[in-house]
């Protein structure tokens, strides 16, 4: 099922999201429709306070990134032999982040039309249940740690403009507005304040 998009200014965005105690099948049709959702949207992430729902789960698809890139890119942003994920995180937590910090463009599908650059570790470690809710440890780098950790922030309650500098946040504040208000067209159905 496609669901709206909390947008901007929702507060369900700020909260930190709870532990998934089980494996449910309401929690397996939540992910279903959340692929769906995110795919609807022509996203590349999505978590569940997403779609009004605040449970510890967001979903990863780098896949798609790296098949709109062409070679050049694909070699900038993913290491040797990375073709991307497609994959859903449950109740996970970054265990490790590389000190290598890069810097690039995020957007969000809560805050359409907007994109900033943010900084970023290269590599993370994060230990997480996959959707049949197995134990995972793994360890991602480049354009994919950079779609979990923007992910994984919603789960805490934190948004990608929550790192930006001061100044560049209040330039958008007119912008973001619009967006709370619901004074914005989408490609995809959005729930406002």
């Amino acid at each position: 099922m496609n669901l709206p998009i909390v947008a901007y200014g929702n507060r369900i965005l700020k909260q930190k999201c709870i532990k998934i105690p089980e494996n449910s099948q309401e929690v397996r049709d939540l992910i279903t429709n959340m692929w769906e959702t995110m795919e609807n949207a022509s996203g590349c992430g999505l978590s569940s306070s997403q779609i009004g729902n605040p449970l510890q789960l967001f979903i990863v698809d780098s896949c798609t990134i790296f098949e709109n890139f062409d070679t050049e890119d694909q070699l900038v942003y993913f290491e040797k032999n990375d073709r991307g994920i497609h994959e859903t995180f449950i109740n996970a937590n970054i265990i490790d982040y590389s000190a290598e910090i890069w810097e690039d463009y995020e957007g969000c599908l809560s805050i359409p039309g907007l994109s900033q650059k943010v900084k970023r570790s290269w590599a993370i470690t994060i230990e997480y249940f996959d959707k049949d809710f197995n134990r995972q440890v793994k360890t991602f780098s480049g354009m994919t740690a950079r779609v979990i950790q923007h992910e994984y922030d919603h789960t805490q309650g934190i948004l990608y403009i929550d790192h930006l500098k001061p100044l560049t946040k209040k330039l958008m504040e007119s912008k973001l507005k619009k967006i709370a208000t619901g004074n914005i067209n989408t490609g995809y159905g959005m729930k406002f304040s």
